[in-house]
């Protein structure tokens, strides 16, 4: 049996996934292939594409409309022959059309692969999302990012039967091992040199710096637990187009410690030297890495976030609070003051990174491409 998965780029974080899918399959005696072509005009400067030797490789076309884009991605003759295609939930692939229409007179099976809605649309009830909502179970199989759209799928009447949810994750080895390079003694090192005390709480924001990320939640959060806990200090890992703003709240606080971008070893040492992650915005794929070093996410549940949040158990594994900093700051506060619950959650929260790992989700994706094929 033949399977194709398209993308319209190679995200540099899927690469690890799909070498590992495609052994996984060839073990199961199923023949994968992967389509790609390239980002947008506006999607290069994110420098986020990967390479795999064994990947089909298009030549995308683009049209732009303002600011959104639509884009033609050809199916090369190498896997027309396929017995499932896998493709985007993306209404803007004009080649996703002609893909669900052949499923209506030939044997082919088309799934797909996404959220289920855009949780970050600013128009959730407009034509785009109708029209999102209207294709949403015009396929064979899905292969849903989490259990929350798991959830969308099933009340829009999708038979649970065709669903594999994936927990959708990020390759962690790497990031484990550099967060176990560092020893006790550096780590106080680091947090010496910030002019951190030794046992003083610390809170670490790690992420793009733009609007759907609460930033002045954030800062008004934390002005209030620093009035109340003179020692905490605040660790920010990112940049963006609110790095201005931010620029002008570190300048008058010298406890909120701006340090760009980090990657790798460096940034697995400044979350070593954390004890919860503040992130009053928007939660996605981040939450696994907050997992991998045993620190606990604070969020609200107004924010429009990725359906990774699912992965927050409130009170267990994380924090879910009110949009308010009374509410927000409080929470935080009040578990930065009771070691015993920090330490309990803070080991819940390692013990989910074991559950959320790309191995575990190439088996799940495996597991529903056997399925599909037999549908």
């Amino acid at each position: 049996m033949k399977v194709a998965i398209f993308q319209h780029r190679l995200l540099h974080y899927r690469v690890n996934f799909f070498d590992r899918l495609k052994t996984e399959c060839e073990r199961r005696g199923v023949s994968l292939s992967l389509v790609h072509g390239q980002p947008s005009r506006r999607e290069i400067p994110k420098n986020d594409v990967g390479e795999l030797p064994w990947a089909n490789v298009v030549v995308n076309r683009f049209w732009e409309f303002g600011e959104r884009d639509v884009l033609w991605q050809p199916v090369p003759d190498s896997v027309k022959d396929s017995d499932l295609y896998v493709i985007m939930q993306e209404s803007r692939i004009l080649s996703n059309y002609p893909i669900l229409f052949s499923r209506l007179f030939s044997r082919k099976k088309v799934a797909y692969w996404g959220h289920g809605k855009n949780f970050q649309s600013d128009v959730p009830t407009g034509f785009r999302e109708r029209w999102k909502s209207f294709l949403l179970t015009r396929v064979d199989w899905w292969f849903a990012y989490t259990q929350m759209t798991v959830d969308i799928l099933k009340n829009a009447g999708f038979a649970a039967g065709r669903i594999s949810s994936l927990e959708n994750a990020i390759d962690t080895d790497e990031f484990k091992a550099d967060l176990a390079s560092w020893s006790s003694e550096e780590v106080l090192s680091a947090k010496t040199n910030l002019g951190i005390e030794k046992d003083a709480p610390v809170g670490i924001f790690c992420g793009s710096l733009y609007p759907d990320k609460k930033l002045e939640l954030l800062i008004s959060s934390a002005d209030w637990i620093k009035e109340k806990l003179p020692t905490f200090s605040l660790i920010v890992i990112g940049n963006g187009p609110s790095m201005p703003f931010m620029k002008e709240c570190a300048a008058t606080r010298p406890w909120i410690h701006l340090l760009g971008v980090k990657k790798g070893r460096e940034k697995a040492l400044y979350f070593r030297a954390g004890d919860v992650i503040l992130n009053p915005g928007l939660v996605g794929l981040h939450i696994v890495d907050a997992f991998c070093s045993g620190l606990v996410m604070v969020t609200t549940r107004t924010a429009r976030h990725s359906p990774e949040v699912a992965y927050l158990e409130d009170g267990v594994n994380g924090l879910m609070t009110e949009d308010s900093v009374e509410s927000y700051g409080g929470a935080v506060l009040d578990l930065l003051s009771d070691k015993e619950r920090l330490a309990r959650m803070k080991a819940a929260a390692l013990a989910d990174s074991n559950r959320y790992t790309v191995d575990n989700m190439v088996k799940r994706f495996a597991d529903g491409i056997e399925s599909a094929l037999k549908v």
